[in-house]
């Protein structure tokens, strides 16, 4: 151990004249462990957040999406070999969708209803494991005497009052000539299923029939065709889709989750980055803290400089010994925060301390997720801006005159 550790060390546990430096040393480390803490809980909570929400945004909706051009009712099929050539895509399954209209006795709300293969759509998407009522493979036509099915998401069922085995109605934008007159196009549905996808967007505003029915309900145009593919890495689906657009050209547009959440997500990525740089402001407060230590022990210990300085001490050694110190308290603090942080999330996530209203966020709890990065890099900005908070107070007590330290000892 070098001369300098051992006494910069020796210093922080020796016992002062000046006890207000002791109380201030403390200050300092607790307000470095609680800047620490701050930061590792709210990012944590924050990336929680952001997964738990990816989680579910994915869950309604698949990876990829190729959709065709409006009124363009190509070769799905097609599209889907080409896809699968892709040892990215994993899963593809073709869809379509419309605007309606759909109602039930007196009430009604304007819907995206999508037409799905019932055995494919659950390899690109979890819609069958988000159903709360009803099973997916009871779309379509139950019985030739019956009316076909339709699946509604949850928000949307409340929003109609409607249970699974009664009757709704679809009405598209297209009149037709009838007996009365003009009437828009409609047909009856009976719902065998309900979903809950945690998505506000999905559970108030979408419904699914079977594809079939929908290539032939949506014909003349008013319907927009696509896959829907699955990606084994959901991070590398931009560049699977880019791949995907070359080879199709521009009959189909491609977009990945990303690109179709763009927005959503830059919000929270930049919220992120604001709360990371408003809680960083609590360590540098205590950085000043640690200036405040250093100048008053650089004070107290002027003899000791002198000393040191008169019995072949460089400038650089005298800075080294306070560095030191500073470091120490900056390491003590980002260690302590940091453990306490980690305990928390960990306690938080595992037994789901902080419960959330589900029905009004669309999550039972306050969700914790820790990444290695993130620690890394407050524990890293944490040490940097202690050691920053030294450089001044040690660069005084390496300028001192050793004459004018020990003049009147």
């Amino acid at each position: 151990m070098y001369y300098e550790t051992f006494i910069g060390l020796r210093y922080l546990r020796a016992k002062r004249k000046q006890t207000m430096i002791s109380i201030v040393s403390g200050i300092a480390v607790l307000g470095v462990a609680l800047g620490v803490f701050a930061l590792i809980t709210v990012i944590a909570v924050m990336t929680g957040f952001q997964k738990d929400l990816r989680d579910k945004i994915l869950g309604a909706s698949s990876h990829l999406v190729a959709v065709g051009l409006p009124g363009h009712h190509g070769d799905e099929q097609e599209l889907i070999e080409i896809a699968l050539s892709d040892p990215e895509i994993v899963a593809a399954a073709p869809f379509v969708y419309s605007k309606v209209l759909i109602s039930f006795e007196n009430r009604a709300d304007g819907i995206l209803v999508k037409g799905i293969d019932p055995e494919r759509v659950g390899d690109v998407t979890d819609l069958e494991r988000n159903m709360t009522e009803g099973k997916l493979a009871n779309l379509g036509r139950l019985k030739d005497e019956q009316e076909p099915g339709i699946i509604l998401g949850a928000e949307l069922a409340g929003n109609l009052q409607v249970d699974v085995g009664e009757k709704v109605k679809i009405l598209l934008p297209e009149a037709v000539a009838g007996p009365a007159g003009t009437v828009p196009r409609l047909r009856r549905f009976e719902v065998v299923g309900i979903f809950n996808a945690g998505m506000f967007e999905y559970d108030a505003g979408m419904a699914y029939i079977d594809i079939g029915l929908a290539r032939d309900l949506f014909r003349d145009g008013n319907g927009v065709a696509g896959v829907e593919m699955k990606v084994r890495d959901i991070f590398s689906a931009m560049q699977v889709g880019k791949r995907l657009q070359a080879k199709v050209g521009f009959k189909y547009n491609v977009r990945d989750w990303s690109q179709m959440n763009a927005t959503f997500f830059s919000a929270l990525k930049l919220e992120k980055i604001a709360m990371f740089l408003i809680l960083v402001l609590i360590i540098l407060v205590a950085a000043f803290n640690i200036i405040g230590t250093l100048t008053m022990m650089v004070m107290e210990k002027s003899k000791d400089i002198g000393i040191l300085k008169a019995m072949g001490a460089k400038a650089k050694n005298i800075m080294a010994l306070f560095l030191v110190q500073g470091m120490a308290i900056g390491l003590t603090g980002t260690l302590l925060g940091g453990a306490l942080g980690i305990i928390t999330c960990y306690l938080g996530d595992h037994y789901k301390l902080i419960r959330l209203q589900g029905d009004v966020y669309y999550l039972s709890y306050l969700p914790f997720r820790v990444e290695l990065a993130d620690i890394l890099l407050i524990c890293g900005c944490s040490l940097l801006i202690s050691l920053l908070a030294t450089l001044y107070p040690a660069w005084q007590a390496a300028r001192m005159d050793p004459v004018e330290a020990i003049r009147y000892e």
